[in-house]
């Protein structure tokens, strides 16, 4: 028995999301802040999709460092971490938002996930993609009233086409036109469902604008609509207040890029540097990549980057 919410804290959860939701239209960091949170999103799914990972894990990967997570050792996994990035990089593809949309660009122009994809989950996205096309679209018809309740209904309704979707794939047809041979797949498909959630949000008019870390259901489904409201007032909760945290610490870095690096105005410093808040460890054939310049440029920027921090640090 999940017991019932305290009115006065669901208030204050709702007030401090406003806060968060608010402060996002005027910080000077949210493109950080959304590019942060959209790989605290990716791993969230990941974890309910059954392929835990950190977000340390992703930020190696997108910077070069390594294959996707769990790529080599993660052989019996139910599904790739790739294709889970690349389902939660696809929820923003139609963005209206011109921050999330240049958030999304830039990542790509780094890690095109849609590439990884095919390298390392071809199988998987041959399985969920259609799947994942459909419970889009349902997850975008109009909400009725903008509030958590409506959000959960919306849940189950989608709960129940995954349910309904085969489990098993013995042909299905590839993008390339080949057919594939699949072997069967759970029917745990929770995490495909959570992926649409800060889109439902958005959508339903709780949210401004889509905030990626906003994932918010469990791995294992309560029974009613009224418990599942209770679990995401509380996963709610905790996201909001860790997301009030991260903007709080992505603002004070930016602050101090703004304050201790001293450029010219064509300078691609500032810009790198920001970058590294949310993609630290950026290897310099990404950095190449990210900024248009030449692998020396990129590592002279890297290196000019770093000897300012030691000097500031000292």
């Amino acid at each position: 028995m999940i017991p019932a919410p305290d009115s006065s804290r669901f208030s204050t959860t709702m007030m401090l999301l406003g806060r968060l939701d608010g402060r996002l239209q005027n910080s000077p960091a949210t493109d950080i802040f959304l590019a942060r949170a959209r790989l605290d999103g990716a791993a969230a799914l990941a974890g309910l999709a059954g392929v835990p990972i950190d977000v340390r894990s992703l930020q190696e990967w997108i910077a070069g460092r390594c294959p996707p997570p769990r790529a080599s050792e993660g052989l019996n996994d139910p599904i790739s971490v790739s294709a889970v990035f690349h389902f939660a990089l696809s929820r923003d593809e139609d963005t209206r938002d011109p921050v999330l949309q240049a958030t999304l660009n830039m990542l790509r122009s780094v890690l095109d996930d849609r590439v990884e994809v095919e390298k390392y989950g071809r199988e998987d996205l041959a399985h969920f993609g259609p799947l994942w096309r459909t419970l889009r679209e349902i997850a975008d018809m109009p909400y009725p009233r903008p509030d958590l309740m409506t959000i959960a209904h919306r849940v189950i309704e989608l709960m129940r086409v995954t349910h309904e979707a085969p489990g098993d794939g013995p042909q299905v047809l590839a993008l390339d036109g080949r057919s594939l041979d699949l072997p069967p797949r759970p029917r745990d498909r929770n995490w495909l469902v959570a992926t649409a959630l800060p889109r439902m949000l958005h959508r339903a008019g709780i949210t401004m604008q889509v905030i990626p870390s906003l994932i918010l259901l469990p791995k294992l489904m309560p029974p009613t609509s009224a418990d599942l409201v209770k679990m995401m007032e509380r996963a709610l909760r905790k996201a909001v207040d860790a997301g009030l945290r991260d903007l709080d610490r992505i603002e004070r870095q930016a602050a101090g890029i703004q304050a201790n690096i001293h450029a010219t105005k064509r300078s691609r410093a500032p810009l790198l540097s920001r970058l590294q808040i949310a993609y630290p460890g950026l290897q310099p054939k990404a950095v190449a990549r990210l900024l248009d310049v030449s692998p020396q440029g990129a590592r002279k920027l890297l290196a000019a980057i770093e000897h300012q921090r030691r000097s500031t640090s000292t």
